[in-house]
């Protein structure tokens, strides 16, 4: 045990980056017409907080140069009036205005997809994110987790649900927060307008590992998201080297009652399903970069990354988990 927690430790400690390094997320770099929407109410609320700043201290050093110059105050009427004017009619014309356009911004955004829009099924758990392609009918044809795949330029439904307790789906540069609640399910759906990869985040507070529940959405071609659909729901390969071979059975009894891999003995549903994990781009919801080093830490020592995180320590031989590393290679 000890052997393999020093080994877990050397990984990590070597590993690089870290998978929010990979990443940019800005609500301010919007890539779908949702969040160009939101960025535009962005920056109409900034400038008019802007001139509402500038225009209150134009009047504050007006009235500062006044009482230096000893001129004679305003008049009750034309008081009355600057205060009907600037307290009054300037600020409800500013608040109906934002008011307004977020209303209509909210409406807007919680429409409803259209009906040819991709269906996926989000479902949050402490601390990560599964995710399923349903077709038509509602059924799942592919399962991953912490990073979601879609085409560019077509609709994407997302459905919300949590396993646990309430989180909140946020992908800045692609939509706005939708909560996830226990018992409730949630809609939210977006058009990805450009090629490329963004940094999703829980945007409620839901446990100790809260700030490490990110995930990845990758939009990228009709064509390349479809050929990558169907590859996600084919089964893992089988293995053929030794090593391989070796490392299966070592997965199937250690990591096999929690996590999943189409076509082999482990149907654990407790974690993420591990078919393509070679093919992911990070680990641990998006916490670190998906590669051999972070993946023997990830393993032998997941709570040195996240403490209170549901996967206990694998205390694996150096053999087994270099076995088992092959093994895990080979699912892309």
């Amino acid at each position: 045990m000890a052997a393999g927690c020093g080994l877990a430790a050397l990984c990590l400690l070597s590993a690089g980056a870290t998978a929010q390094q990979i990443v940019r997320q800005s609500a301010l770099q919007p890539a779908s017409t949702q969040a160009q929407s939101i960025e535009l109410l962005w920056w109409i609320m900034l400038w008019a907080g802007v001139a509402i700043f500038l225009a209150v201290m134009a009047l504050l050093a007006w009235g500062l140069w006044r009482g230096q110059q000893h001129e004679a105050p305003l008049g009750l009427t034309a008081s009355k009036k600057f205060v009907l004017l600037a307290g009054v009619a300037i600020p409800s014309v500013v608040l109906v205005i934002l008011v307004g356009g977020s209303l209509f911004l909210g409406r807007s955004i919680a429409s409803a997809p259209p009906p040819d829009a991709l269906q996926v099924r989000v479902t949050g758990w402490m601390w990560w994110w599964q995710i399923e392609y349903l077709d038509s009918a509602g059924n799942v044809t592919a399962t991953t987790a912490n990073e979601m795949h879609v085409p560019v330029e077509r609709p994407v439904a997302v459905e919300l649900v949590s396993g646990d307790v309430i989180h909140s789906f946020w992908v800045p540069q692609l939509q706005g927060k939708t909560d996830m609640v226990p018992g409730k399910t949630n809609h939210s759906w977006f058009v990805a307008t450009e090629a490329g990869e963004y940094r999703g985040q829980c945007a409620e507070f839901c446990g100790l590992q809260h700030a490490l529940m990110a995930f990845v959405v990758v939009a990228q071609p009709e064509a390349e998201f479809n050929a990558w659909l169907d590859h996600q729901a084919e089964p893992a390969p089988t293995p053929t080297t030794d090593a391989a071979q070796a490392g299966l059975a070592v997965f199937e009894q250690s990591c096999g009652q929690c996590h999943r891999v189409q076509g082999t003995r482990a149907v654990g549903v407790l974690g993420p399903d591990l078919t393509h994990l070679a093919s992911r781009r990070t680990l641990a919801a998006a916490t670190l970069v998906n590669n051999p080093g972070h993946l023997a830490g990830w393993i032998g020592d997941p709570q040195r990354v996240k403490p209170g995180n549901k996967m206990p320590r694998t205390p694996l031989s150096p053999q087994d988990m270099n076995n088992l590393l092959t093994y895990l290679g080979t699912l892309e």
